[in-house]
């Protein structure tokens, strides 16, 4: 199949006739090709989102909102079209697909389509010098979208719901990797009757269209989600610009388990915050401290329960772990494997690649835990993004703390224990934007989501994404005191 971009209201192909194949995982063979989007096709985009700016703006709350719950609607009405597209695109199990992707890329349509309507403005009296202050939050105009390849609809559509609820026009990319549920959305929308130009989907590689649609002058706001040495290179380009930017980027996410905790629960929800979506979250717990008191039972029973994972075909409803996303992401995960010993870890389990019965060429790596001494090793310090964990035990609450924050990253962190002070001074002291206690991956669309330090800067979701999404305006008027009668 044939993927266009989707600009003004229609699907066109790029300006140079150039195109990319598109792979699906499972099996390892192109099943498509997609717009190789150059600079020019940024530029056509851009143009269509001016031109729509002015009246999208100044569309009503509800008209605006009206259309998202329409959109959030149709994708419900289509999950499963949606879920087995995602599937094939991204190699993920479709029970994945069917419960947590497109009903979450649905929810965000559904939750901006209602916050909207809800966002305050704020006003001061200045008591005593006759003058009141506002706050008008304005749309800011064009901006930039630029989404990942784990989370492909789910996280494509947590950017532009805001987006377009805040009255903004869009020029948005999604992966290269996974192009597909993005290209299928434009559909949607023209269901719903979203304008043309408010919305325009352009596909390519990020080198050529995400560096146009970074440096364009027209787009004044940049929403990035992936690698940090990305985002830094988008910091290096927009700031001089003095774009708004939104960076969410790597981790290397702590799961803290002490000998108090909930023994049972705490192991079958490790399971997943390891290896959900073949660990390819940005959220997963990827370094496993475990207190000296439970260590050896906790090895044990993780890798029985590791070993009763189920991998095969993505589009089984019984597969725990399909495939990894790409050729060149599993041989990057694989590098780091292979030099597990010289990287200061040893294999306790996995770590071979594996053939799926009729899909030979696919892309499937054995879940893989690796028991590691020094924090500072390269398996703890650096994100392999894949189906690989690292063990290790500490004394005490200091040390655990210590190992925690020993990393450049700071995005999650989950804590097990059911000591109330001890969650509330690990809750305090934990250097990351988010700490899930007893729980993990546990959202509410309405709290703050991001990084600290190398992980990313600013914060998405509730109010936050409305305030990126929208410029400060304050109006003072000073008015004279009636005479009291």
């Amino acid at each position: 199949m044939k993927i266009q971009n989707y600009i003004n209201g229609e699907y066109k192909d790029p300006m140079a006739d150039s195109w990319l194949d598109n792979y699906d995982p499972s099996v390892g063979v192109v099943y498509g090709q997609i717009p190789n989007s150059l600079e020019e096709d940024v530029d056509l985009a851009v143009e269509a989102a001016e031109d729509a700016f002015p009246h999208w703006s100044n569309t009503t709350l509800e008209l605006r909102s009206t259309i998202l719950q329409r959109i959030a609607d149709l994708l419900l009405e289509n999950l499963e079209e949606f879920a087995r597209a995602e599937t094939k695109d991204n190699g993920k199990p479709i029970q994945l697909s069917r419960s947590i992707d497109i009903p979450r890329a649905a929810s965000n349509f559904s939750f901006f389509a209602k916050a909207i309507t809800q966002f305050p403005s704020e006003s001061h009296e200045s008591v005593g010098l006759d003058a009141i202050n506002f706050t008008l939050r304005q749309p800011i105009g064009v901006v930039g979208c630029i989404s990942p390849w784990n989370l492909p609809l789910y996280l494509f559509t947590w950017k532009i719901a805001p987006a377009l609820a805040a009255g903004n026009c869009v020029v948005a990319k999604p992966s290269e990797v996974t192009p597909l549920t993005a290209y299928m959305l434009a559909d949607i929308c023209m269901q719903a009757g979203l304008p043309a130009g408010v919305l325009n989907i352009v596909h390519g590689l990020g080198q050529t269209t995400g560096q146009a649609i970074v440096a364009h002058p027209k787009i004044k706001a940049i929403s990035f989600t992936g690698g940090t040495d990305t985002g830094a290179k988008i910091a290096s380009i927009t700031a001089p610009m003095f774009k708004k930017l939104s960076l969410e980027l790597g981790g290397k996410n702590p799961n803290i388990i002490f000998a108090d905790c909930d023994y049972d629960k705490m192991l079958s929800t490790t399971i997943r915050s390891s290896f959900a979506n073949q660990g390819q979250i940005c959220l997963c717990g990827s370094r496993i401290l475990v207190e000296e008191s439970i260590y050896d039972r906790f090895k044990s029973d993780f890798i029985e329960k590791v070993a009763e994972l189920r991998i095969g075909n993505p589009m089984d409803d019984q597969t725990d772990i399909g495939a990894i996303v790409s050729k060149p992401h599993l041989q990057k995960v694989v590098s780091y494997i292979d030099n597990a010993k010289a990287m200061g870890g040893s294999i306790l389990y996995g770590g071979k690649e594996l053939a799926v019965e009729g899909m030979q060429k696919g892309y499937y790596l054995q879940p893989t835990i690796i028991e590691v001494k020094d924090n500072q090793c390269q398996l703890n310090q650096e994100e392999i993004f894949g189906p690989v964990v690292t063990i290790m035990s500490f004394k005490g609450e200091d040390e655990a703390l210590q190992l925690a924050n020993d990393v450049k990253y700071g995005l999650s962190s989950t804590v097990w224990t059911n000591d109330l002070n001890r969650t509330m001074r690990f809750s305090k002291n934990l250097q990351s934007g988010i700490v899930w206690v007893n729980t993990w991956m546990l959202r509410d669309l309405r709290t703050p989501f991001g990084g600290q330090k190398d992980s990313g800067v600013g914060r998405e979701g509730g109010v936050e994404a409305l305030r990126f999404f929208t410029e400060p305006k304050n109006v003072c008027i000073s008015f004279e005191k009636g005479k009291s009668s």
